[in-house]
């Protein structure tokens, strides 16, 4: 088995990736991602039987608290800790271009 990919298997891969490459990449990369797809492919020698497969990290339970209802808020309270606000409303910025 080679020790690199061949110059079209980088470029295939970089084109779905849709990134472009310079001749320095090219090469550079035809081993390093040789050397990566090798290391996922030993996966395939892992013996795994049904008992071993991990389903969950954890066998602890969620602890969930219980959802119990509370004292209403006093609006005008909650107002005095906002910076800027317009009446009962809380006046954030503008997160997404119109």
């Amino acid at each position: 088995m080679s020790d690199c990919l061949t110059r079209e298997e980088v470029l295939h891969v970089a084109r779905l990736a849709r990134i472009d490459l310079t001749e320095e990449e090219i090469e550079k990369y035809r081993y390093q991602l040789k050397t990566l797809m090798d290391d996922v492919d030993k996966i395939k020698d892992v013996e795994l039987k049904k008992e071993d497969r991990l389903i969950n990290p954890t066998t602890e339970k969620a602890t969930l608290r219980e959802d119990v209802a509370g004292e209403m808020l006093d609006p005008e309270e909650i107002m005095k800790n906002v910076p800027v606000s317009n009446g009962n409303f809380v006046e954030v910025p503008v997160m997404i271009d119109e």
